[in-house]
């Protein structure tokens, strides 16, 4: 035997088989009752009182209540729903995840249908109808949304109210960038601006695909195919990096890092765009700010135009194979249209409820100190019926991550010919965007699971 094995891979074996049968020895915690996986820590935290009401009113559907970090929850989704492995009943997971449960016939899909449930409910009409795009596939609704995420344009109002400006002067990013053109100067003599007008690089995929969005962009159509390779598309591109590169350059890239806070602080960038949950991130990372940011509607593409878009969003939805509907869907009510839950939500993570009824509740409209006082939530919900509908594609990012390599070749051909203006621009966009469509089309044709739905 020690002519083939070595002391030491005895030595392992021994572990190995050693605590095999420890492990195999352990009891089995069976799970009891509604096991509940949420992913963000501002909504479990929202949940917990809640939760622990239920289960003293609800003795017989107990409901333990698990944070997950995001890849976790997406293995174990996507492993349940497939294999039929142990999961939870319920799921808070965001769009980057939920979407990839769609990847199949719409029969195989592991969440639970609920749209009759909403229409003989009237549940669908008591929420923000655009906030169910993504989890609506082929006709037919898998989730409660979470949330809203209208966008607004945060601006260092200090810098702006000191050199004269009227931002009621701005209807467009036209205007935006010729009304706040006179602080971009360069007090050092080094031949560039101390200041940029607003937070944006071709590097920000997620940004360009919101303003994309706004600017009633489409990503795929009805039936799920990938249609990004568009005129419309292409001319918001190229609109888009006349802002980024080239002599008349308005933005940079300011990272979410204490460097990031520091140049903030310092009123590198002008304007930044900012989802709802964006709002109280700004006040835990970089408090200075206080009085000095305001906030308002994101400036159109055109005159008439959306003056918001939306970024992110989540959603509560049940596995088809719990043992405990009812119980599940009595349970994500109980949490998605509870007030006390609105309001912890919004004052801790700055989250706006799909719930439209809860709009008119006063913790909505009180004025926030670090926005000079403003009237945030009532300036969120303003924007709230206005977000543009989304895709629920599970290719989604992937078609937004695309997009973010169409940015990065766009400047470099923008800088290798020195075009820099939007009708030089648009066709090299659209060419750009044709080869990145087929590549995609040619991914999603590999997908078994899908064949004779694409």
């Amino acid at each position: 035997m020690k002519k083939f094995v070595s002391s030491g891979m005895l030595v392992i074996i021994a572990v190995a088989l050693a605590t095999s049968i420890v492990v195999a020895l352990l009891p089995v915690m069976e799970p009891q009752g509604i096991q509940f996986w949420v992913i963000a820590r501002p909504q479990y935290d929202s949940y917990v009182e809640r939760v622990a009401r239920w289960n003293r009113e609800r003795p017989e559907t107990p409901l333990t209540l698990l944070h997950l970090n995001d890849s976790a929850a997406e293995r174990r989704m996507l492993s349940g729903f497939l294999s039929g492995t142990p999961m939870a009943d319920m799921l808070e997971v965001h769009e980057g995840i939920y979407r990839k449960a769609f990847l199949g016939p719409v029969e195989q899909i592991g969440f639970l249908d609920i749209t009759e449930r909403l229409h003989a409910e009237g549940l669908y009409a008591q929420i923000n109808e655009p906030s169910f795009s993504t989890m609506t596939s082929r006709g037919r609704i898998f989730g409660l949304p979470h949330d809203v995420h209208p966008v607004l344009l945060g601006y260092r109002a200090d810098l702006v109210e000191a050199a004269g400006i009227d931002v009621s002067q701005i209807e467009t990013w036209d205007d935006y960038f010729r009304v706040m053109r006179p602080l971009m100067v360069d007090r050092d003599g080094d031949g560039r601006p101390d200041r940029y007008l607003l937070n944006l690089s071709e590097l920000m995929s997620s940004q360009i695909a919101m303003l994309i969005l706004q600017n009633d962009g489409e990503f795929f159509d009805e039936a799920d195919e990938p249609v990004f390779a568009n005129e419309r598309n292409a001319r918001t591109l190229a609109k888009i990096m006349t802002w980024i590169v080239g002599p008349e350059r308005v933005t940079i890239e300011v990272s979410e890092t204490s460097a990031g806070n520091r140049q903030q602080l310092d009123g590198l960038v002008v304007g930044s765009l900012m989802p709802d949950w964006m709002l109280a991130g700004r006040k835990l990372e970089n408090p200075r700010l206080a009085g000095k940011v305001k906030l308002m509607p994101l400036p159109a593409f055109e005159r008439g135009g959306r003056r918001t878009s939306v970024w992110g969003g989540s959603m509560v939805g049940i596995n088809k194979r719990s043992a405990h509907i009812e119980a599940c869907w009595e349970m994500a009510k109980y949490l998605y249209t509870s007030a006390e839950v609105a309001e912890k939500t919004w004052r801790t993570a700055s989250i706006l409820s799909p719930v439209k009824a809860f709009w008119s509740e006063p913790f909505y409209h009180e004025p926030d100190p670090f926005y000079c006082g403003q009237r945030v939530g009532s300036l969120v919900i303003e924007a709230a019926p206005h977000v543009p509908q989304r895709s629920s594609s599970p290719y989604a990012n992937n078609a937004y991550a695309r997009i973010g390599s169409v940015a990065m070749a766009l400047r470099a051909y923008a800088e290798r010919h020195g075009v820099y203006d939007v009708d030089g621009l648009a066709p090299e966009a659209l060419r750009l965007l044709r080869a990145e469509q087929d590549s995609l089309q040619k991914l999603m044709l590999r997908n078994v699971f899908l064949a004779g739905e694409i």
